[in-house]
């Protein structure tokens, strides 16, 4: 590969000094292991199968052995995953009232099978009982290939929200990303805290953003506590109750917390998180509303982000965010116009 100032110009890889990835050239790599087991807990544990022979659940998923990672390279994601799953299961026969036991195993999900061509195999101690292992055999393993699909579905969607490649820099060097004045965007920093701890303890880092929105900061307030404002940008249905203590949802539950100080028109603090984050891990946001009349800036200071979502919890803020509100103002200029 050709190197700055050397060969054809179209096959150039820039080295910068500030660690920028040109043209997101280089490939990079987003470890999903972890998130993966919790979700294949979450979307299989639990299921109910009946039929006319009984009623069967699966238990707990007793072996996961494998990996997941979402790479990306020019703008596109790239999935891989590889697991070797065994769930327990047990049933009541509806005639006898017999219980019975036995296990799922499914050796070999991966991207390069569908879903439908994966491999189920399900099995029973021994004794009598096979009503229920042919009940588990047929609408167990449509019920599992379901599951499998959610898994699947939110690995390419939740786990990716905001994904977008990083810089260079060397861990626990200060990252600064400052843009010249530009229409709304007045500065967007992100400083590493790496000993930040909040809820479970995981390194985090602490993001801090600015954007100047055309509005007054009462109305910019009312956008976050507001439901009816909260579902117009946010374009979902949101649970929003704007008092000390109060529950907050959002994005489909994707974001979820609570309010825990509200000064109206100037302050909001938050108990934040993403469902993709460690279980029971807070982030604390603090929003502080100016008055710059006819404007108005919004600071934003994000405390306990887990280091491995730094850049999709940024970019949540600003794409599920920021540019979200903006759009809400400028259709709400332009329907009184």
């Amino acid at each position: 590969m050709a190197k700055w100032g050397q060969g054809d110009p179209r096959w150039i890889v820039e080295e910068r000094a500030d660690g920028t990835n040109v043209n997101n050239w280089h490939w990079t790599e987003r470890d999903a292991t972890s998130w993966s087991k919790r979700k294949l807990k979450e979307v299989l544990e639990g299921l109910v199968v009946e039929g006319e022979a009984g009623r069967c659940e699966i238990g707990d998923l007793k072996h996961v052995e494998g990996e997941a990672s979402c790479n990306s390279r020019k703008g596109k994601l790239i999935f891989f995953y590889e697991w070797n799953l065994r769930l327990s299961w047990k049933g009541t026969v509806k005639e006898s009232g017999e219980k019975h036991k036995g296990s799922v195993e499914i050796p070999n999900l991966s991207e390069e099978n569908e879903v439908d061509d994966t491999e189920i195999n399900v099995s029973k101690k021994k004794g009598e009982g096979d009503v229920l292992k042919d009940l588990m055999r047929t609408e167990g393993t449509t019920k599992v290939r379901e599951a499998l699909r959610d898994y699947l579905k939110a690995l390419k969607t939740e786990f990716t929200l905001g994904m977008i490649l990083p810089t260079k820099a060397p861990a626990g060097q200060e990252l600064a990303m400052e843009r010249k004045p530009s229409g709304s965007t007045v500065q967007d920093s992100v400083t590493p805290q790496s000993l930040d701890m909040v809820g479970v303890k995981i390194p985090t880092v602490r993001l801090h953003m600015r954007e100047v929105f055309n509005s007054p900061a009462d109305e910019l307030y009312s956008i976050f506590t507001k439901k009816e404002l909260v579902q117009k940008f946010s374009k979902c249905p949101a649970v929003i109750e704007a008092e000390k203590g109060g529950k907050l949802q959002m994005f489909e539950g994707f974001v979820s917390g609570e309010y825990t100080e509200l000064v109206p028109s100037q302050r909001l603090v938050l108990k934040w998180r993403c469902r993709s984050w460690p279980d029971e891990h807070y982030a604390t946001v603090a929003l502080n509303f100016q008055d710059l009349a006819p404007q108005s800036e919004l600071e934003l200071e994000c405390k306990g982000v887990p280091v491995s979502h730094e850049e999709s919890t940024r970019q949540c803020w600003k794409k599920q965010y920021f540019e979200e509100i903006h759009i809400l103002l400028q259709q709400s200029k332009d329907s009184m116009e």
